[in-house]
């Protein structure tokens, strides 16, 4: 796993890296690790299992798809009213190993 230092610079119009970079990145580690299981979890089980909003959650899975924080492939399968659930796995690779 990226330590927090090494991780790649986040952007958008709002980022600004003294406040927001060491923020995003232990939520971006938070998020990998817990979903390293390949289970489905909702966005409220990902929160609260790593202590960060559901909003922050959502935000960081969408970071997880891009190429420069791991290009993972994100599942998402709808439950019921509009409740979904995510995974994550390896482009290539199937689920991620244990």
């Amino acid at each position: 796993m990226s330590s927090v230092s090494k991780s790649p610079p986040f952007d958008g119009a709002t980022y600004d890296h003294e406040r927001d970079h060491d923020r995003l990145t232990a939520q971006l580690d938070a998020v990998r690790m817990f979903m390293w299981d390949s289970d489905w979890h909702t966005l409220d089980q990902i929160a609260t299992a790593v202590g960060h909003p559901p909003a922050s959650v959502s935000a960081r899975l969408r970071d997880l798809r891009k190429s420069k924080f791991g290009g993972f492939i994100v599942d998402r399968q709808y439950v019921e009213r509009g409740l979904f659930q995510y995974r994550l796995r390896v482009p290539g690779a199937g689920l991620l190993p244990f």
